[in-house]
């Protein structure tokens, strides 16, 4: 039963903090436990941990009116960027040198998935594609520690990617070219090249954010 407990709050707090990222929760709005009750059809016991996580991720805080949605901000974006920058380019060298045949493989796959939806222009299935990529990398990394920072701070862009192809949607055509370039340094158990491109590879999503301002990423 505790294992069961433990199994639906993380359902909840994924599918929460997946609509406050993606913006069905709107910054500013109220969410109650009530209301997060009837539309997850689950208990009190599970919306109260998965909001207490919430507020532990900095994505909701408590006000006069309730549980508030905090959202991201473009200076908090850039704040992600800068740790990207520091800390996925030393994942990725980490992965260069610890990668096996059978993550290769699995990265491999992801990328094939990734050309093809950008010939459909899948801006969604792009987006979870781009998502795996990353993730594969901090997996590949060995590093826990890594990990942890990585894949919540990389979850915490998706409305500014989505908001970035609106604006340019030749960045994930070009986002492509570049996974397959870290592809093959990774291939190459190149350290110093997965280094090099990672850091290029933020640079240009971070570029592309210098373009936009706070009422693009409502």
């Amino acid at each position: 039963m505790e294992y069961r407990t433990v199994s639906l709050a993380d359902r909840v707090f994924e599918s929460l903090e997946y609509s406050i990222l993606s913006g069905r929760y709107k910054k500013g709005e109220i969410i109650s436990e009530k209301r997060l009750c009837s539309e997850l059809g689950v208990s009190r016991t599970p919306i109260r941990e998965a909001l207490s996580r919430l507020q532990e991720e900095d994505l909701i805080s408590d006000s006069p009116s309730g549980t508030v949605v905090l959202g991201m901000t473009l200076d908090e974006i850039r704040d992600v960027y800068e740790v990207k920058r520091r800390v996925e380019v030393l994942a990725s060298e980490r992965a260069a040198r610890h990668i096996t045949d059978k993550e290769l493989k699995h990265m491999r796959d992801i990328l094939d998935q990734q050309e093809y939806y950008a010939h459909k222009h899948d801006v969604i299935r792009l987006m979870d594609l781009d998502t795996e990529f990353h993730l594969a990398i901090y997996d590949a990394s060995r590093s826990r520690i890594f990990r942890k920072i990585l894949r919540s701070q990389h979850k915490k862009l998706m409305r500014y990617r989505r908001a970035s192809v609106r604006q340019n949607n030749k960045r994930f055509t070009e986002s492509v070219i570049e996974h397959n370039k870290l592809y093959d340094a990774f291939e190459m158990h190149d350290e110093k090249l997965a280094h090099d491109l990672m850091l290029e590879h933020v640079e240009n999503a971070a570029e592309s954010l210098n373009k936009m301002n706070e009422t693009d990423i409502r």
